[in-house]
């Protein structure tokens, strides 16, 4: 399983993929979205955790970029805001999760199935 870590910040990257070392994956990491879509094109992951707030390219934009191309793509926003209308945002753009970053052991679930 490959799994892309996306966030603009490298500890919180560091801290979910700490949170996932018992899954068997291998993990690459991304800082911003324009670097997502374009390691989503070189390796196809099997799941994408996509932070919203990045420079550069938000997640949002990011996901319905990814989506647009592999509407297969597997991608769960993971972000501290609990607000109504960017989780409507993410589910527009195809995101098939959304975690808050407070919630970090959701991500098992959500990536085991």
């Amino acid at each position: 399983m490959i799994i892309m870590v996306v966030d603009d910040v490298p500890k919180i990257r560091h801290v979910i993929i700490d949170m996932l070392k018992n899954v068997d994956a291998e993990f690459i990491e991304c800082s911003n979205g324009i670097e997502a879509i374009n390691a989503y094109e070189e390796c196809h992951p099997d799941v994408v955790l996509m932070d919203i707030e990045m420079k550069e390219m938000n997640g949002i934009d990011a996901t319905r970029i990814i989506k647009r191309k592999h509407c297969d793509a597997k991608i769960c926003i993971v972000t501290n805001y609990s607000d109504s209308f960017l989780t409507k945002a993410a589910r527009d753009a195809g995101a098939v999760g959304y975690v808050l970053k407070e919630n970090l052991y959701e991500l098992r679930k959500f990536i085991q199935g």
